[in-house]
């Protein structure tokens, strides 16, 4: 088993049959991109909730470039799906 930074567990045969290559995103889209691609490719998605207390010192690291990758990196993920271009490795 392999835990990735956002606290997700996975089994090493995901790693071996993604694309690697083919991920686009960075920071939170990233995260995104890799569980629609994973559960694009037939493994099983199960997200674990994590609570974080509200922030009480310095400033949100969310821009709005992370919100526009976020926002429009799912519709072109949502593309992909739709013409085929989500594949696993060869």
């Amino acid at each position: 088993m392999i835990l990735l930074p956002d606290l997700n567990v996975t089994d090493a045969v995901y790693f071996e049959t993604i694309n690697l290559d083919a991920i686009h995103f960075k920071g939170y889209a990233f995260q995104i991109e890799m569980k629609f691609t994973a559960y694009k490719l037939g493994f099983k998605v199960k997200e674990v909730p994590v609570i974080f207390v509200n922030r009480q010192l310095g400033t949100s690291k969310m821009s709005g470039g992370i919100f526009s990758e976020a926002l429009f990196g799912v519709m072109r993920l949502r593309w992909y799906a739709l013409t085929g271009k989500i594949k696993p490795r060869c």
